[in-house]
């Protein structure tokens, strides 16, 4: 049998909000060990051009900010390793994870973030665009300010796709909203605002067929599931709003989960969770910002909450 490694302070997944709580929870001597995940950096590395970062006057890469946040957090001596938790155990004191390979780790405390992933649609052509970084984005907070003036199609009928394309309309010339069904999921006011949105133009009972292009976007073709008549719209951007799935699934025999999986937070305010010991950071628990900055002001709270744990117990 392997020996078992003792932490003080487990970080599980990286990205903004896991590197944050390394830099905090190094400097306070936590010693933290922090396991990358299946996607080191997080959804930041898909992301091309960060201009809303603060401290990036120029702006930077996502994967470039993800390795200098590394960086960061290796000069204060955390130590981040490759390889992801794949089963947890937090019914007793001593909090039990288990690596992809089976390795045995109990823990005094634990950071989760994991993130969340964006859900896209899945043809071919969106996910060669997105590959290569040509106009397809899952984040129109993160990415319209590249489309002023332009035009952009939406697919989406909730109340993010809604807020989203309000958004767009402010930088766009036209925004084309593809809705699959005859009427939006979303709130009714959300909805209207949408609808009283002069430069969006709402195409129901639609689904995606195709995103065109060679290098980047030029128009998507879409087609009513009703008639089966096909349309091309001219477009450079195109943005998918239908949600995303936090990578919580491990925690859910442990964590109090939303219906949708996102972690609650026990205190609001803080970074608990329903287990003392556990704290969570980023997108695994917010479904409203989901924003670099906002993960990484939470992944302070959780190493400052993580500190502040292990201190009262020691007392």
């Amino acid at each position: 049998m392997s020996e078992i490694e003792k932490v003080k302070c487990l970080i599980i997944g990286s990205g903004p909000a896991g590197y944050t709580a390394a830099i905090y929870a190094a400097r306070a001597n936590m010693s933290p060990v922090m396991y990358q995940g299946m996607q080191p950096g997080g959804q930041l590395t898909t992301t091309n051009e960060v201009e809303n970062f603060p401290g990036y006057p120029q702006g930077v890469t996502g994967p470039q900010m993800m390795i200098e946040l590394e960086e960061q957090a290796k000069r204060f001596e955390s130590d981040i390793r490759f390889g992801f938790i794949d089963k947890v155990d937090f019914s007793g004191d001593i909090h039990k994870v288990w690596t992809e390979n089976g390795k045995e780790i109990h823990c005094e405390t634990v950071i989760i973030s994991t993130g969340a992933t964006a859900k896209y649609l899945g043809l071919p052509s969106e996910q060669k665009f997105l590959l290569n970084g040509g106009g397809v984005s899952a984040c129109a907070i993160c990415d319209g300010f590249f489309y002023r003036g332009q035009e952009t199609v939406i697919v989406g009928a909730g109340d993010s796709a809604c807020e989203e394309a309000h958004y767009l309309s402010k930088l766009c010339s036209k925004v084309t909203m593809i809705v699959r069904k005859d009427e939006f999921r979303a709130s009714k006011i959300m909805a209207e605002r949408v609808k009283n949105t002069a430069n969006i133009e709402i195409m129901y009972n639609t689904e995606t067929e195709e995103v065109l292009g060679d290098d980047v976007v030029t128009a998507v073709r879409v087609k009513n599931n009703q008639t089966g008549e096909e349309t091309t719209i001219p477009a450079t951007g195109f943005f998918v709003a239908i949600g995303h799935k936090p990578n919580t699934d491990i925690f859910k025999d442990y964590l109090n989960l939303d219906e949708t999986g996102y972690i609650k937070y026990e205190k609001p305010g803080t970074s608990y969770t329903n287990v003392p010991g556990v704290f969570v950071a980023g997108d695994a628990a917010d479904k409203t910002y989901r924003q670099a900055i906002t993960a990484a002001g939470t992944g302070c709270m959780a190493a400052l909450d993580a500190e502040r744990y292990l201190a009262a117990k020691e007392h």
